[in-house]
């Protein structure tokens, strides 16, 4: 048992937080997870499964829901797991009921609109002495939740915090890294979902399998030109939670980016496809702040910018195509 951690909360009860809740209770820990739905809270209570978003996986009995932010904020572990645009009113509920100094780990992917901070930087505004750690990574949830090998990254600037979370929810088949780059971390989930909404447009266009393979590496090159201007560790950017990360994201249409970029580049309209999740595709809404979030660090990111542009519809696709492919020549470098 990891020191001092007996209980986790899972803020979210979205597919990824699910299976988080399923991984920190296969680890010997009680959960709690808070769910916005009522339905979904039913479910976990009653029938040991988010039908809603996670359906067909049984839940551990070790893992309960709340509504109440009250009973989520008594554990001894937090990992924040909600939408990335909803993480800042997530953290504002909690804060009232949290003991000063709990760890929170952010596991949402992007940037914020319109502030264009990163996760930690919504949690150092809301909730500034809560201990801190990132969890980014390679993993689709229904493969975690069901126990298949997956290796992830835990950054935090304090290792003994780093190291607490990794005993905590640790397993031979969930296997957390630690990091201390907290910027790489975040740029690497947040960048990888934008290029994957650009390779499923590839794959509806049906474009190849060298397209894919091109937009993969000159996306990784936009991922390492950000983050490093950001201050990130290059070795960051190349490891899991940088380019593992965006490698299976733009291989399989499991990615809820990738199948989104697909539907567009089948030609079906965003506000149809949309319309027909319940889960967030988080590249759509992070592809704004990430674009901002360039242009003030003055660095070029035009895969970025065309899926931007798609996504706000100020262009058709076959005119992003058309623009990425007009692009002059120029050295892999630069």
């Amino acid at each position: 048992m990891a020191e001092g951690v007996q209980s986790v909360s899972v803020l979210g009860a979205g597919a990824w937080g699910t299976a988080l809740a399923q991984v920190a209770a296969a680890a010997g820990r009680r959960v709690t997870m808070w769910a916005r739905e009522p339905e979904v809270v039913l479910a976990i209570n009653q029938r040991n499964e988010n039908e809603l978003f996670l359906p067909g996986v049984r839940l551990n009995a070790a893992v309960r829901a709340t509504a109440g932010f009250e009973e989520a904020a008594v554990a001894d572990l937090i990992l924040a797991v909600p939408p990335a645009q909803h993480m800042r009113g997530v953290l504002r509920g909690l804060r009232p009921y949290l003991k000063p100094g709990t760890p929170i780990v952010l596991c949402a992917k992007g940037v914020e609109r319109g502030s264009l901070a990163l996760m930690t930087e919504v949690l150092h505004e809301e909730i500034p002495d809560a201990g801190l750690a990132v969890l980014s990574g390679p993993g689709f949830a229904k493969d975690v939740a069901r126990g298949l090998p997956t290796a992830t990254t835990i950054a935090s600037r304090d290792p003994d915090l780093a190291k607490r979370v990794v005993a905590a929810i640790g397993l031979p088949t969930f296997r957390p890294y630690i990091a201390e780059d907290l910027v790489g971390a975040e740029i690497g989930g947040a960048v990888k979902n934008v290029i994957a909404i650009a390779c499923g447009v590839a794959q509806g266009r049906q474009l190849g399998d060298g397209a894919r393979a091109a937009l993969i590496t000159r996306g990784f090159a936009e991922l390492t030109r950000l983050g490093l201007a950001m201050g990130a560790r290059a070795e960051t950017l190349s490891g899991l939670c940088g380019l593992g990360d965006l490698v299976l994201t733009c291989a399989s249409l499991t990615s809820r980016n990738t199948s989104l970029g697909a539907a567009l580049g089948e030609g079906r309209g965003l506000k149809e496809v949309l319309a027909e999740r319940r889960s967030v595709a988080e590249g759509a809404e992070s592809a704004p702040a990430v674009v901002a979030l360039a242009a003030r660090h003055g660095v070029e990111m035009p895969i970025c910018e065309a899926v931007d542009a798609i996504i706000g519809e100020r262009i058709s696709i076959d005119e992003a195509i058309t623009m990425l492919l007009s692009r002059p020549f120029r050295s892999e470098g630069a």
